[in-house]
Parts: structure tokens; C-alpha cells; sequence
């Protein structure tokens, strides 16, 4: 039987809506928790976004990060109040928000027109450059967070997350049976590194540790049609969140307004070779009761690429590869999609 590893990252859709909200599904927002750091990140903050953390288990007071894709309303407009409230429980260390050139001036803007005085510290990074050359955007001891220019009617960004493998489980009983004394060195041994003992042995931490524990990928992908550079970026993730506006009867319209439709993202989740796609961002239109509903777009998408599922508001799936003779498998549970 093949063993899960721990969870490395737990996503949380708080938004899953297009354009506007509906009694299901507010507009975007993704929140990834990092249990072993105890932070949050988060991408995108549709209107209505710290309601949902309300709603949630999430903790805002973990909220350390927040990633942009671009500047439509429905991806920014729950920024303000959220930063505002942040700064009135008064328990924010400090934020960095990264995004579309026009972000910092927009929230500036907001800010000094509402009299909304944060008093916490609020870094703003631009995201274009580091998406036009390929540059690593951030790198956060073991996360590095890269990105990729979209095809959207303004500019927009998809992002990518990864953890690196981190050092095997460490084998005490072994270290102890060899007279290793607990303490900073297990530290040093763990992490791989060799170490001299006061009475002059040399031990190598390799032959303590198990094999390496993996890392995981997380892709947010939205607003785009079928763009080459998100397949690029997607490439062997172990989950692309991407949009699917539109069902593929409505290419057209997808095309036209420059979003996706199931099938492009299914498309996008076969070429990059990800093991784990999850569809976002559907269109009102597709209410159950409608002609088409979720599970539509939910059976076109699986037609093309099988481990699919369509979020729904505060679906949490927990980004844990399966470990099994050194190699990573993943899968989804076939399951229908939510209103």
C-alpha cells in the first residue's frame, strides 16, 4: 500500500465565481495554508473575500502574502476592506502584495480617499517583469513562487508554487543505539550534514535519514484563453487550479471576452502534464436548473484530461503526493461538481 505523505499544502477556494457572486459562489479567491510555517497566502481577493474567511476555518491572522493575477474587480475589489480590517484587529505583522503594475496606486488611491490607515507594514512587488524573463519571483526558504504572463483584455498573471523535497524522516532510535546525544546535533544530522562528536567520531547524516520527502506544485491560472506560456508554467505540478468560464458549446464567447472554456483548461492540464486539475471561475450561466450546469463542464473537461474536479466554495484539498518505490502519484476522487 502506497503511504501519503503529510500534508505540505492545503488549498482552500473561498471564491469560485466569475464576473459576480452568487448565493454559492462569491468571486475569486484561493487561500493556500502552509501548516508547517503557519501562513497563509493568498490569490486574489474578490469582493466579499474576508466574509468567506469568516465562513471558513482558515485563521486571517496567519495572512502573510497576497497574489494578484490582475486588475479586474472581481479579483481586487475585496482588497480594501480586508487590509482596513486587518489593521483594526491589530495583529498584522506586516503584508507583501504582489501583482499588476497599476496595484500599489490603486490601493494607494483607495486608502487615502477612505481616511483607512492600516498601521501595519505594506510591501507591494511588480510581478511583469519576472513574468516576461522567467525569473524566480520569490523564493521563501524552502518556496520559491514563480510566474507567467496570461491572454486577458488587461495584463494578467498566472502563478506558480513550489516546495522543494525536504530531508527524509530522521531515524532517533538509530542515532541513540550509537551514543549520539540529542540536541542541535540531531539538527545538523537531519538535515543531511555530516558532524564530528566531541570523542572524535565523523557521522554522516545521510545514514540517518529515510529517502527524501517530496515537495509539492500548486498552478493558479485565471484569466486567460488557452495560453502556451500557463502550459509551460503548469509543467508536472501536482495541482493547476485554472479557470473554466464558458463550456466548449461557447468557444466563441470564451475567445472573444479572452477566458477559458473546460476544454482549454483540460487542455492546458494534458499538455503540462499535471497530475490534478481543479476548475474555477465558472460563469453564472451555468446555475443547476440551467441548460448546462457545473457537471457539464465538469464531464467535458474529464473527457480530455480524467482527474478533474469543479471547485465549489471552501472545497479545502490538502496537496500531499502519493509516496510509493521513490515515485509521486496523485488522483482525484471522482466526485460531482457543486452548485
Amino acid at each position: 500500500m502506497p503511504a501519503r505523505a503529510e500534508t505540505v499544502v492545503q488549498v482552500t477556494f473561498l471564491g469560485t465565481s466569475s464576473g459576480v457572486p452568487t448565493r454559492s459562489r462569491n468571486v475569486s479567491a484561493v487561500a493556500l495554508r502552509l501548516p508547517q510555517r503557519g501562513e497563509l497566502w493568498l490569490f486574489d481577493c474578490g469582493e466579499a473575500t474576508q466574509h468567506q474567511f469568516l465562513r471558513s476555518e482558515l485563521r486571517v491572522s496567519q495572512l502573510s502574502r497576497i497574489f494578484v493575477t490582475h486588475m479586474h474587480g472581481d479579483h481586487v475589489l475585496g482588497l480594501p476592506g480586508l487590509l482596513a480590517s486587518l489593521g483594526l484587529a491589530g495583529s498584522c505583522a506586516g503584508l507583501d502584495l504582489y501583482g499588476p503594475d497599476p496595484l500599489r496606486d490603486y490601493l494607494e488611491g483607495v486608502m487615502r480617499t477612505t481616511s483607512t490607515r492600516i498601521g501595519y507594514p505594506l510591501r507591494t512587488h511588480r510581478v511583469r517583469e519576472a513574468a516576461r524573463t522567467g525569473a524566480t519571483l520569490l523564493v521563501d526558504g524552502e518556496i520559491s513562487v514563480r510566474c507567467a504572463p496570461l491572454t486577458h483584455r488587461v495584463p494578467a498573471f498566472a502563478y506558480r508554487v513550489d516546495r522543494a523535497p525536504r530531508p527524509g524522516r530522521f531515524d532517533v532510535a538509530k542515532a541513540r543505539e550509537l551514543g549520539i546525544p540529542p540536541g542541535p546535533i540531531y539538527a545538523e544530522l537531519k538535515a543531511g550534514r555530516e558532524v564530528t562528536l566531541e570523542d572524535g567520531r565523523l557521522i554522516r547524516g545521510a545514514a540517518f535519514c529515510g529517502p527524501p520527502l517530496p515537495g509539492c506544485s500548486v498552478v493558479y491560472c485565471t484569466d486567460t484563453v488557452f495560453s502556451e506560456a500557463a502550459v509551460e508554467l503548469a509543467r508536472g505540478a501536482d495541482l493547476l487550479i485554472h479557470e473554466a468560464t464558458f463550456a466548449h458549446g461557447e468557444a466563441a464567447m470564451a475567445i472573444a471576452r479572452q477566458h477559458s472554456t473546460s476544454t482549454m483548461a483540460a487542455q492546458t492540464a494534458l499538455e503540462a502534464g499535471v497530475k490534478q486539475l481543479v476548475l474555477t471561475h465558472l460563469s453564472p450561466r451555468y446555475l443547476p436548473g440551467n441548460p448546462m450546469t457545473p457537471d457539464d463542464l465538469l464531464a467535458e473537461a474529464r473527457a480530455i484530461f480524467p482527474a478533474t474536479r469543479v471547485a465549489r466554495d471552501f472545497l479545502s484539498i490538502d496537496v500531499q503526493p502519493l509516496e510509493q518505490d521513490g515515485e509521486l502519484s496523485g488522483g482525484l476522487p471522482s466526485s460531482p461538481a457543486s452548485p
